[in-house]
């Protein structure tokens, strides 16, 4: 028995290498959104509603195009859907030359979107092999090694770009309230000009490894047959009679919603309570880096001493008491609690997707499709977030408090929208997984 999961291990690595690749690629792409958001309302001069549209065009793409990449991937397979997205991103990377060149906000959004088109089919492609790829019990395991690759590169992206883009940004940020409309429109145009050498290299690099993805060792797999229906019992004829699966899909809907406020957020969060943004350029790499070591901790523990549902009950119960500490202190400790959602974060997505997946069979690939277009929660969510901000801070200084002081309470206010999220997780965690499929 030994020999045998010895060789399935074998057999295994090099395609879990591969897919880790994958996932340190758009866990790159996806986690500068941090950076992006203070950049982008700095240099086209925006409401914190407007700037979180960054985030809202990056993950809107998942429900626009998770269905047609599940068709897409069933015509041309997992391996060439993996190339194609990777091309598609790199398309999104060159726009962002043109609309900085114009400073356009419109056209930077439409970048952001097409590259969220590409992610959307490589994570199509790449999440349900993975969880495939061996047995369902580990499945959570070898996720939580592909979002310790995707939140490592999440980090170092974040530190990159942060180091690109906000470096001097509160100069800039001070000079504009001084200067006459021409220079300021010169500043701003310099300023926008820092974005487009990262994407020119991250574009030539995204070509490469989309060409490169199709020569890769990857093996065909497909998902494990529905179990025979006994005498008497119907068989599964529709994705609709899977009920488990459309909770999961609620679940990372909320899921991935404050995954992004926990990272995208911080960074405005910090600056907002009056933090240097010096210092709050590194907000979002104190998020990963929770992830990162409880992804480590999932991939020690999972399967072998604990759950994937107890790990997710777990999250839940974090993620709840943590979203009471963040809007209960102030500063930099309430800073530290927004930072520490890395904790409740990190194994919701390894355990939601093998609990969803579990008995669905041929209906595999579109599921996975739907539980893709959970993803979509990254778009509404922080945008609800900026929306909870602007009100709050517009009703605040209305009553007299001065505009700074509007600003610290307003941001800090906002995140009350967690407390909803983390209870339906929690539910999906103790009921929700199970329902619509037999007791064993």
């Amino acid at each position: 028995m030994s020999t045998t999961n010895d060789t399935l291990k074998k057999s295994t690595l090099i395609p879990i290498l591969i897919i880790a690749g994958l996932f340190f690629i758009f866990g790159f792409v996806t986690w500068i959104n941090g950076a992006l958001i203070p950049y982008m309302k700095t240099i086209n001069e925006l409401t914190d509603t407007q700037s979180y549209l960054v985030a809202s065009a990056s993950y809107i793409s998942f429900v626009i195009m998770a269905l047609p990449a599940s068709y897409i991937i069933k015509k041309i397979g997992f391996k060439n859907g993996m190339s194609l997205g990777l091309l598609v991103m790199a398309i999104g990377a060159l726009i962002f030359v043109p609309a900085a060149g114009a400073r356009t906000y419109w056209m930077f959004l439409v970048a952001i979107f097409i590259q969220g088109i590409g992610m959307t089919l490589l994570q199509t492609a790449s999440n349900p092999y993975i969880t495939i790829l061996g047995p369902i019990e580990s499945g959570a395991k070898r996720i939580a090694i592909m979002g310790i690759a995707n939140k490592v590169a999440g980090a170092l992206g974040s530190v990159i770009f942060g180091a690109i883009l906000l470096t001097g940004i509160d100069d800039v940020k001070e000079k504009l309230t001084t200067i006459s409309e021409v220079e300021k429109d010169q500043l701003l145009n310099t300023t926008a000009d820092s974005v487009v050498m990262p994407y020119v290299i991250m574009a030539i690099v995204l070509v490469i490894l989309g060409l490169l993805i199709r020569k890769a060792p990857l093996p065909h797999v497909e998902a494990a047959p529905i179990e025979e229906s006994k005498d008497g019992e119907k068989s599964k004829t529709s994705i609709f009679q899977f009920p488990h699966l459309w909770l999961g899909v609620l679940a990372l809907f909320v899921y991935v919603g404050v995954e992004v406020i926990a990272g995208d957020t911080i960074i405005a969060y910090g600056i907002a309570l009056d933090i240097p943004t010096e210092q709050a350029k590194f907000f979002t790499l104190l998020t990963l880096m929770a992830m990162v070591f409880t992804y480590a901790l999932g991939v020690f523990l999972i399967p072998k001493y604990i759950s994937q549902a107890f790990a997710l009950k777990a999250s839940a119960i974090l993620g709840i008491l943590l979203s009471f500490a963040i809007v209960f202190t102030s500063g930099f400790t309430s800073v530290l609690f927004v930072a520490a959602l890395g904790f409740a974060n990190a194994l919701v997505w390894p355990a939601v997707w093998p609990l969803a997946l579990t008995g669905l069979g041929k209906f595999t690939k579109t599921a996975a499709a739907l539980l893709i277009m959970g993803i979509s929660g990254g778009a509404i969510l922080p945008l609800l977030y900026g929306v909870l901000v602007d009100n709050k801070k517009e009703q605040l200084i209305s009553t007299g408090i001065n505009e700074i002081s509007a600003t610290a309470a307003a941001a800090s206010h906002g995140y009350w929208i967690l407390l909803p999220c983390y209870i339906i997780i929690l539910y999906y965690a103790f009921f929700g997984h199970t329902v619509g499929l037999k007791k064993s």
